[in-house]
């Protein structure tokens, strides 16, 4: 049975707040909430620059890798429902992520559209106007490290323009997050480019179900003072919008997770800097006179954002190559444990300084169980147990080996106890910003199938 909705409502789903979330409370709500749109939120900042990387590797690569498990287990029951996917899980691949939906559709035995939004890779606009890079100061020329992506935020007009295909499946790169929530609505409703109100109210709706299971009790959950149901079956949430922007919020009924004024009042404020400014590439929304309300057991009404015109640039993400990070990590237990574990650091320091030829100031230790957290805030007790990491970020892949084997060999060279190495090498991608002008950045809308 389907979960009752206000008539004239826009149902809007939560699928997924990041790219490794679970996948069955996608599914429960398809079946059960059977929502108009299916939104998965599945890229962060450093999720679409490890995407050029591995694009760059294999030109089939870059996009989420679990979209085709995603939409393996919801179209079943988002064809037949009439509901729309949305996801940003193009990530650096929009065209190649397109290309796997069409083909999960097709294995389905589904006729399905899928539309693909692409524009905001702007790596050669960057490299043309060397715009300031907000980290540094410095325009982009003069930075040290190879740039490796460059990605525009895109806002809602063409996520609506893609739903206004007629897709099934709608696959965007780079959009701000809660413009995949808001897209949907400016369609169905109407919103004009100008009707800054609504959109700040479709931009709250967005922000508070970006994150999923966020907002239905999971980031908020802390078993003393803030007890959440069954979170092992968390449910993700929902929203019915009507034309004016109002908005009551809910979860499957019976599902785990708790949904009241308590969870959204936090996810209001998730990655909030200025309540009163919080800028989109769509509007500068206005969240200061926010109110929720009881409107029944998980269901919470929201009313009294506001908005104000949207600014004239459009953020990018930079994605740079920014060496390899080593690593190797051992656990020590019993009587003296952490003095066991600060000699073993000790030992592999030294040598990664002393036989590789390591920087000294390149080289880090943590005692994961000791305070490490604090980063020296709080001292560290006599624990049962630690664990110590040693990591160093290093220019090359060959150096970076050298740190897990130093540790993995402290197994016989080093102090009494040690177990459970572990090791990686991993090349870094590193994260940075800048702003470009809006009018150079030209989203472009295709549907295939």
């Amino acid at each position: 049975m389907g979960v009752v909705r206000a008539p004239g409502t826009l149902r809007l789903g939560a699928g997924a707040g990041f790219a490794g979330d679970r996948i069955d409370p996608a599914v429960e709500l398809a079946r059960r909430a059977r929502p108009d749109y299916l939104v998965f939120e599945c890229l962060g900042e450093r999720t679409v620059a490890a995407g050029h990387a591995r694009r760059i590797a294999d030109p089939a690569a870059g996009f989420d890798p679990l979209l085709a498990a995603r939409l393996r287990a919801v179209l079943p029951h988002c064809h037949p429902a009439g509901t729309t996917v949305v996801t940003n899980s193009g990530a650096a691949n929009p065209e190649a992520a397109g290309e796997c939906a069409l083909r999960e559709a097709g294995a389905l035995g589904l006729d399905a559209r899928i539309a693909v939004v692409t524009g905001d890779d702007v790596l050669e606009l960057v490299r043309t106007i060397d715009p300031v890079v907000w980290e540094t100061g410095t325009p982009l020329s003069e930075v040290g490290d190879e740039l490796l992506s460059a990605n525009a935020y895109l806002g809602a007009e063409p996520v609506a323009e893609a739903v206004a295909s007629g897709a099934d499946v709608v696959v965007t790169g780079r959009v701000a997050d809660p413009a995949l929530y808001l897209g949907p609505l400016v369609h169905e409703f109407g919103w004009a480019p100008g009707d800054h109100d609504l959109l700040g109210k479709g931009t709250l709706v967005g922000h508070l179900l970006e994150c999923a299971g966020q907002l239905t009790g999971g980031y908020f959950a802390d078993p003393l003072t803030k007890p959440v149901p069954d979170p092992a079956r968390l449910g993700f949430p929902f929203a019915d919008v009507g034309p004016d922007g109002a908005a009551v919020f809910g979860k499957p009924d019976g599902s785990g997770g708790r949904l009241d004024r308590r969870t959204c009042g936090e996810q209001l404020l998730y990655e909030v800097d200025d309540p009163a400014a919080y800028v989109t590439p769509d509007v500068v929304a206005d969240f200061s006179d926010v109110t929720f309300t009881d409107a029944g057991t998980d269901r919470v009404a929201a009313r009294g954002a506001t908005g104000r015109p949207r600014p004239d640039g459009l953020k990018v993400t930079l994605g740079f190559r920014g060496g390899w990070l080593g690593e190797g990590q051992l656990s020590y237990a019993g009587p003296r444990c952490l003095d066991r574990a600060r000699m073993a650091a000790d030992i592999a320091c030294e040598r990664l300084v002393g036989v590789h030829g390591l920087p000294e100031e390149a080289v880090e230790v943590e005692y994961i169980g000791a305070g490490a957290a604090f980063r020296g805030l709080a001292a560290a007790e006599d624990p049962a147990e630690v664990r110590v990491r040693v990591s160093a970020r290093v220019p090359t892949a060959e150096a970076a080996e050298a740190v897990g084997w130093e540790v993995e060999s402290l197994y016989t060279n080093g102090p009494a106890g040690g177990g459970g190495a572990r090791r990686s090498t991993t090349e870094i991608v590193a994260v940075r910003s800048c702003v470009v002008p809006r009018e150079h950045v030209r989203p472009r809308v295709t549907v295939v199938g």
